[in-house]
């Protein structure tokens, strides 16, 4: 038994009363689609992970091995850690400079590190002294410079949020080596707090396109509280994007959905690429090397071959890719970070049609590479180029209208179907050492074959077809 994969499915406006994907959205599922649409269109962006930990940049006591979680994994004294505060003072950070380096690089969004769980604040906050305007001696709002920079530049300003918080009295439970009294410590006082912070970050900085949560696994998070959280952050901005770490929705760390306890609007893989996708909106966060802050002596850079084929494996599933750099402490992406986003924009430069908008691929296995989907063409990210000039693309019976390489200046390949499969005649050398992409334009819905072990990742908007 085959699946024989066909074209968009009529009668698609009878789901639009359908609900969303669980109970905390209150919408229908076109409610829903609609307000993930920008973000599933967009496909790119860019993680920022910066704070007070850039300063040691993640060296402590002669060891090297720390970075954004230097204070749990150096043990260092709250009192001793607020230290670096003073020091904090990124003269060379540039706003316009950041973005400017995340939109070349084909990036649509920005994640920024509004609080990691140090508890100390990138924003002008009126709940705590521990931020970048009281505690230091740069005294401007970080944030602020950024989201407007993004408004400037026409990319989408989402804010990172930690729930834990290992700076605040009120939070709990301490850290098993601390020493610090917890007798007079409110859970829900500290909620009080991070809820309040919250609220800044919604109302006092423009449109926010996602809010990322994140160290919520502690037990005294619990799923209501997540929900709680949930409904007052779309209460304050209804169109905002939330991910699935605001409450307990995310099964151990990797950060794909638990079944059972369903929450937010998307699964947050870290460090890892579902190997067949996942049946739900996803986005998986990425390190360039080992840390997410800068760590200075972190030699283990992937390479721009690695993260563009990343990038075009996790399109092909379906994903968004979140791709991180850790600033230094004087405000500069490191050179290597830089490398890379360079390498990537001009890489998306010419091939980002095959990345935004678009859905997962409906090829079971490509043995030489990875496809994308948008409309009636598919793209084929060839990872291997094939020696003989014969690109053989299994399952696909349909001939395309139209064969080329998004490289060239628009000379149409040869293409042929034999028996089960497709033939597009590609030149003897490779256009791009990383990743060529061959876009293919079919008149009508092209019919591709496939087992049925898969049919649950296939694009809504896909229908299947079952031949015996």
């Amino acid at each position: 038994m085959v699946l024989l994969v066909l074209g968009c499915r009529p009668g698609e406006d009878a789901k639009k009363s359908e609900p969303a994907v669980s109970g905390e959205q209150q919408e229908t599922r076109a409610q829903f689609d609609e307000r993930m649409e920008w973000w599933r269109e967009a496909r790119f962006g860019l993680f920022l992970h910066w704070g007070l930990y850039a300063i040691p940049a993640g060296e402590w006591k002669g060891e090297t091995n720390h970075a954004e979680w230097i204070l749990q994994t150096a043990q260092i004294p709250v009192d001793e850690y607020v230290r670096f505060a003073p020091q904090f003072n990124p003269v060379e950070f540039d706003a316009a400079d950041w973005v400017r380096m995340a939109k070349e690089a084909g990036m649509k969004y920005i994640v920024i590190t509004s609080k990691h769980h140090d508890g100390f604040c990138l924003f002008d906050s009126e709940m705590t002294d521990f931020d970048v305007m009281d505690a230091t001696p740069f005294k401007r709002d970080i944030l602020k410079e950024l989201a407007e920079e993004c408004r400037k530049q026409g990319l989408k300003m989402c804010w990172y949020h930690s729930i834990m918080d290992w700076h605040h009295p009120d939070y709990l439970p301490r850290r098993s080596w601390e020493n610090r009294a917890a007798d007079d410590a409110d859970f829900d006082r500290y909620v009080d707090y991070m809820k309040a912070q919250v609220k800044e970050l919604i109302t006092n900085y423009g449109e926010i396109g996602v809010l990322w949560f994140d160290g919520e696994w502690e037990k005294t998070w619990t799923p209501e509280r997540g929900l709680d959280l949930y409904r007052y952050v779309r209460s304050l901005q209804p169109n905002i994007i939330i991910n699935n770490r605001v409450g307990k929705g995310r099964a151990g760390m990797a950060g794909t959905y638990d079944p059972g306890s369903a929450s937010g609007d998307f699964g947050t893989p870290e460090q890892e690429i579902p190997a067949t996708g996942l049946d739900y909106d996803w986005e998986t966060c990425m390190t360039m090397n080992d840390y997410w802050g800068y760590n200075r002596n972190d030699p283990n850079w992937k390479s721009e071959t690695d993260l563009i084929q990343k990038l075009s494996d996790i399109a092909s599933k379906g994903g968004n890719f979140l791709l991180n750099v850790g600033p230094t402490a004087e405000g500069l992406f490191p050179p290597e970070s830089v490398e890379r986003l360079v390498a990537i924009g001009r890489w998306m430069k010419t091939n980002g049609d095959s990345i935004y908008g678009t859905t997962a691929s409906l090829f079971e296995k490509l043995d030489w590479g990875r496809s994308t989907t948008k409309g009636r063409t598919l793209y084929f990210h060839v990872f291997d180029w094939p020696a003989d000039g014969r690109l053989v693309v299994p399952g696909l019976l349909t001939k395309a209208d139209r064969a080329v390489l998004l490289s060239s200046s628009g000379e149409p390949l040869d293409m042929f179907v034999e028996d089960d499969h497709a033939v597009i005649m590609v030149p003897a050398e490779a256009p791009d050492k990383a990743v060529s992409v061959v876009a293919c334009t079919f008149a009508s819905e092209p019919e591709v074959m496939r087992s049925p072990d898969i049919a649950r990742v296939i694009p809504p908007s896909i229908p299947v077809r079952v031949l015996r």
